[in-house]
């Protein structure tokens, strides 16, 4: 059974509500535990609490839940870059699945209501990588055995 760690943006709780109902109910249909829930104030605060997360030796994987809806200015598009890029670095400088259930950026409120099974994609996903990424401590035992 997998663990995983879960992000909830609360940027726009009316729909992150809802997003975390998707993505809670998504683990446990897949039979994950969610070791726990960090609510953090929008998306652009998700990396950081990845991170945390993800450093957690019983944390097998983490899925960060959001979403940014456009305004007047292009700020939703730096958001969204700056949050796919850091939650991405994330994964790799762990070695830990992180999934990206944030919507948008470039939609509105009423599209992003729509969106909100994006989240559960984002757990079953995370999950998936949990299953089907190779174990780094089995090339590491595999070369071990070879310089015997």
């Amino acid at each position: 059974m997998s663990t995983l760690g879960l992000v909830v943006a609360e940027f726009n709780r009316p729909i992150t509500e809802q997003m975390e109902q998707e993505a809670l109910e998504a683990a446990t249909a897949a039979g994950a535990d969610v070791y726990e829930t960090v609510r953090v104030p929008g998306a652009y605060d998700a990396p950081l609490a990845a991170d945390r997360l993800a450093r957690r030796d019983a944390v097998d994987a983490v899925a960060v839940v959001g979403t940014i809806v456009t305004g007047d200015t292009d700020h939703d598009q730096v958001i969204g870059d700056a949050t796919a890029q850091r939650l991405s670095d994330v994964s790799l400088e762990r070695d830990t699945p992180v999934t990206l259930g944030v919507t948008g950026p470039g939609m509105s409120a009423a599209e992003a209501r729509e969106r909100i099974s994006n989240a559960a994609t984002a757990v079953d996903a995370a999950l998936d990588l949990v299953d089907e990424l190779p174990d780094p401590s089995a090339d590491a035992a595999a070369d071990s055995d070879s310089d015997q």
